[in-house]
Parts: C-alpha cells; structure tokens; sequence
C-alpha cells in the first residue's frame, strides 16, 4: 500500500475528548498531525456521526489543553481518524511545538505548513446539523 500521508505524525498517545453539542465520547488520541489525529473508536460512535466536533486533549505533566474543531474522515472497527478544519492559535503553537520536537527538522514544519494552507483552501467544510435548519 502507498503511503498518502503528507504530514509528520506524531504517536502521542493521551485521553481525548470529542463533542457536539451536548453529546460528548471519551477516546484515546493516538497520533496527530498539523492535518488531523487518529483516535480510538468511542464506544457508539455510529456512521451517522457527521458534521464538526470539538477534539480537546491535553498535554502530558501540563495544564495546556488542545482543542481543534474536526471532521471524521476514516473508520473502522477499532480507529476514528479525524481532519482538523480549525484549531485557535494557542492550540496551533503548542501543536506545532510538539510536532517540531518530535520531527527535529525545523524546514520540515515549515513545508508542512505550506501543505496546510493549500489542503484547507482545497477541502470542502462540512455541513453541520444546524445548517439545515
């Protein structure tokens, strides 16, 4: 198989939390990216489960919470992978300090976000529940 990824991930495995609206299921954040996270599957998280979702995590021996608004992209039995549509700025310099850390090549998060701005200008927002009503 072809590996299509174009963004550096990051094993980071932590208690995460995705909601919507009301609704909220515990999960474990696996590994993430400038572009999204995988997660484990939440117990009844269904195929029906669409639209944005809040994924909020926070780092290890901190108080630093990260939170960016996703869409699931990809499911299985076992695994939830999510696409980041929007993440606030702390949010994106703590994720871009632990993924520089990690990656160790400084000129590697830069093209990576240059291939962010294009995928985000490219990708197509999804429709919320409310946006019907």
């Amino acid at each position: 198989m072809i590996e299509r990824r174009r963004f550096f991930r990051v094993v980071y495995s932590t208690p995460a939390q995705l909601q919507q609206g009301e609704q909220v299921w515990s999960t474990t954040l696996l590994d993430l990216s400038l572009q999204g996270a995988l997660l484990n599957r939440p117990a009844n998280w269904t195929q029906q489960n669409n639209g944005l979702f809040t994924l909020s995590f926070t780092l290890a021996d901190s108080d630093i919470e990260i939170r960016m608004e996703v869409e699931s992209t990809h499911l299985d039995e076992q695994k939830l992978g999510v696409y980041c549509h929007h993440i606030d700025i702390d949010s994106a310099s703590h994720l871009r300090r632990l993924i520089e850390l990690n990656a160790g090549d400084t000129e590697l998060l830069l093209r990576e976000f240059a291939h962010l701005l294009e995928d985000h200008q490219e990708h197509e927002q999804p429709h919320t529940p409310s946006d019907s009503e």
